[in-house]
Order: C-alpha cells, then sequence, then structure tokens
C-alpha cells in the first residue's frame, strides 16, 4: 500500500484558487485527494478547479470569506453534503502587510483587518473543520489533519509589517494547542512557514532589482519558492505517514533561515 494515497480522503483548501494555495490543492489532487477550493472569487475558484480537472481526486469550489463565520458554516456544509466528510483543512488564505507604513502610524482599521483575515479565519476554518473531525471521531473514525499556513515573518522582525507578523506567530501557537488538545481524536495540527514565495502579494516586491539582489543570494538554493514547492509537504500532511507527526512548524524556505 502506498502510504502517500490520498484516495477516498477529502481536503479543504482555502485560498486554494491561488499561489501556495493552489500548489497545496493541486497535489492532494494528484495524489486522490478529493478537493474543495473555498475563495472568494468565482473566476480564480474556476480557473483553479481547471488546473485539476484530469486529476484522479475529485475537486469542488465554494464561494467563502473566512472573515465571516456565516460564509464559512455554509462553504462547510456545502463541502460535506458533497463530499460526505472531511479530512484535512488546511487554512491558506490570508492577506500581506507589505511594509507601507510605520507602527506609529497603524491604524485601528488596517490592524483589525489583518488580524480578521489571518487569524479570525483560521480560527473560523478550523473550528468548523475540527468540530466535524472529533463528531466523526467519537463515532469511531479518528482521523483529522489541521494545517496553517504561516510565515517566516513569525520567526524574525519584521519591520513596517508588524501585524501581519503578529498575526503568523500566533498561528504557530494555535497549531501548537489544537495538536495537544485534539491528538485523543487522531487529529494532527502543523504549520507552514514559507520563505519568499512568487505569487500575487509578493509579484510587486519581486520586480524589484535592488530587493532580487539583496535576497536571492541570502537563499542556499538561490532562487524563490514556487507554489509546487508545497505539493510535497501538503501531501505528507495530508497522509497516513504523519500520523505521529504534531505540533510542528514547517519552514519551507530554501535554507533562507539556515543561512
Amino acid at each position: 500500500m502506498n502510504m502517500f494515497d490520498l484516495g477516498g480522503r477529502v481536503a479543504v483548501v482555502t485560498g486554494g484558487n491561488g499561489g501556495i494555495g493552489l500548489g497545496i490543492a493541486q497535489a492532494l489532487a494528484s495524489a486522490g485527494c478529493n478537493v474543495s477550493i473555498w475563495g472568494r472569487n468565482a473566476e480564480k475558484n474556476n480557473a483553479a478547479a481547471a488546473t485539476m480537472a484530469a486529476g484522479p481526486g475529485k475537486v469542488d469550489i465554494r464561494i467563502c470569506d473566512v472573515t465571516d463565520p456565516a460564509s464559512v458554516q455554509d462553504a462547510m456544509k456545502a463541502t460535506l453534503d458533497n463530499f460526505g466528510r472531511l479530512d484535512g483543512c488546511f487554512a491558506n488564505a490570508g492577506i500581506g502587510g507589505g511594509g507601507r507604513r510605520a507602527f506609529i502610524e497603524r491604524t485601528e482599521e488596517e490592524w483589525h483587518a489583518m488580524f480578521a483575515t489571518n487569524l479570525d479565519g483560521v480560527f473560523h476554518v478550523f473550528q468548523a473543520a475540527a468540530r466535524h473531525m472529533t463528531e466523526r471521531a467519537n463515532n469511531g473514525d479518528k482521523f483529522g489533519r489541521l494545517v496553517a499556513t504561516s510565515s517566516l515573518a513569525s520567526l524574525f522582525g519584521t519591520a513596517r509589517n508588524e501585524h501581519y507578523a503578529a498575526t503568523k506567530a500566533a498561528i504557530n501557537a494555535l497549531v501548537r494547542a489544537l495538536a495537544v488538545e485534539l491528538a485523543r481524536y487522531g487529529v494532527t495540527a502543523n504549520a507552514i512557514l514559507p520563505g519568499w514565495i512568487k505569487s500575487e502579494m509578493t509579484a510587486k516586491i519581486m520586480s524589484d532589482e535592488k530587493f532580487v539582489g539583496n535576497v536571492v543570494p541570502r537563499i542556499p538554493v538561490r532562487r524563490f519558492g514556487e507554489p509546487s514547492d508545497f505539493g510535497g509537504i501538503a501531501v505528507y500532511l495530508m497522509s497516513g505517514a504523519s500520523s505521529y507527526h504534531t505540533a510542528d512548524c514547517f519552514v519551507i524556505d530554501g535554507g533562507y533561515t539556515a543561512f
């Protein structure tokens, strides 16, 4: 038996219509997992699903705003109605801060908007997923995977981006707490900490030659990451191979933090 075969499993990927989320969703579907992509943009959702149409895993798309608990509940119900179960939840949806404003000029609106998406959104999604997983475990089916996309900003000092960094550091603490609380139900909880990855969020800064010239030499593999670089870790964390691996923060950065 292939321990990385995800046939029969079902996963939700929030923000799975682009960037790292799409890389995760594509890898899961290729491994046989049925995937529900939750995103706010219908056009992007459809385009993402089209890239996985030929894979062994079935793909479902849902309009969902993770900042809205009612939207999350609706998306969860629709996913369960369609697939009958949920085995993994990849809380990937998030927004960036971009270093546009000094801390002493940070507005209440900016602060709360960041937390609403990057932290409250994870809370809403994980709570809905964990409720289903624990109920299923109480009926004898113990299996669940909670995976959140964090950031290296949770480890390093990031000037003019403290609100973003704070949400990501909180995510690291959240998955450790959930790993302990939910282990009895066969549910693991982990975080993925990406380095500098090509995506819509980083497109502007990666077009800056000065930035590229300063950062790439600090990456031992000498390139920026791609969304596809997160496929392997996603399949591993979704599979039975990771059943004893929980409460961890996986740094996927091409060696940036080591150099």
